[in-house]
């Protein structure tokens, strides 16, 4: 068993700054960790059971950072992960920093889970 995460960063146009893809991946993997969680008696409450998220959690933290050129390249990744089953979450930019106050899809997180079905759905993708 192996365990991992995928963030799919969206291709921004030159002058993006470098920070802004750091908090859009970090968005992305958070939100794709919380994307199974609930909130029970006013406490966050995260599967750890699950045990890809267990050894995610208590192992290395593995992430993986690839890259698409679209939006909708971003979606159609976003509803592959989500038909296998994996934690996954579509991030979109307020536009309030950068791309001229207009909200755009950035990125999306994949995972953590299972190596092998996050690698069915972006193991084609190049490195970011």
């Amino acid at each position: 068993m192996s365990s991992k995460q995928v963030l799919v960063m969206r291709k921004m146009a030159k002058g993006c700054r470098h920070g802004k893809y750091c908090a859009q991946a970090a968005h992305a993997s958070l939100g794709a960790l919380l994307s199974l969680s609930s909130i029970e008696d006013d406490n966050l409450v995260i599967p750890l059971k699950d045990p890809f998220i267990w050894e995610w959690i208590t192992g290395n933290f593995k992430k993986v950072a690839v890259y698409v050129d679209d939006d909708q390249q971003l979606v159609e990744l976003y509803k592959q992960a989500v038909q296998a089953g994996l934690p996954a979450a579509l991030i979109k930019d307020a536009g309030l920093t950068e791309f001229n106050g207009v909200a755009t899809l950035t990125a999306v997180g994949i995972g953590p889970g299972d190596e092998a079905v996050i690698n069915k759905i972006t193991g084609h993708l190049p490195l970011f």
